[in-house]
């Protein structure tokens, strides 16, 4: 199995569990709250992360980073732009 699928399950099992628990927290509060915060749990500590791994697979965070090397390929690139208008 795809961890896009995995990923899509977990989301929509999530939403879903949320939904629920709105829905019944009328008549049963603890365990509507409970549902609402398994959910969230679900979105924010597993799918989240998942889709954070899935997505920088591959990429070099050094690209990322603020480094001088980096500041200095973007003020050159500042200048060129500045020299072409």
């Amino acid at each position: 199995m795809k961890l896009k699928y995995l990923i899509v399950a977990i989301v929509l099992a999530s939403f879903g569990s949320i939904i629920y628990g709105f829905h019944i927290k009328p008549e049963a509060n603890a365990m509507g709250n409970k549902f609402i915060g398994f959910g969230t749990i679900g979105l924010f500590l597993v799918a989240m992360p998942l889709f954070l791994y899935k997505e920088s697979k591959g990429k070099k965070m050094k690209d990322y980073m603020l480094t001088e090397e980096n500041i200095r390929k973007m003020r050159k690139k500042e200048r060129k732009k500045d020299e072409n208008q």
